[in-house]
């Protein structure tokens, strides 16, 4: 069974950088186009990046130009390093398959003070 560990959050301050890794167990990772995920508290989990396999990225306006996805494939391993973080940037983070196919793991908390 696949699964998803997401690392690399916490606390930080506004204009802070943090970069996060999932690593991604099973070939299901050399052959998907992965994606960041964000879930606030009282929102719905929205799409933050997402990157193909040969390494084409898409971003959501919100983070556009702060947050850049890339991907390790001999590693299985997806990055997110994120850049001028708002508090509104506040959320468990997750990666997944675009669209989302596998389970979800636990997510890392990022938490951006004003």
């Amino acid at each position: 069974q696949v699964q998803l560990v997401e690392s690399g959050g916490g606390l930080v301050q506004a204009g802070g950088s943090l970069r996060l890794s999932c690593v991604v167990s099973g070939s299901i990772f050399r052959i998907s186009a992965m994606g960041w995920y964000r879930q606030a508290p009282g929102k719905q989990r929205e799409l933050v990046a997402r990157i193909t396999f040969g390494g084409s990225s898409m971003y959501a306006d919100s983070v556009k130009g702060r947050f850049t996805i890339s991907r390790d494939n001999a590693e299985n391993t997806l990055y997110l390093q994120m850049d001028s973080l708002k508090p509104e940037d506040t959320a468990v983070y997750y990666c997944n398959t675009f669209a989302p196919l596998l389970s979800w793991g636990q997510g890392t908390q990022v938490t951006v003070s004003s």
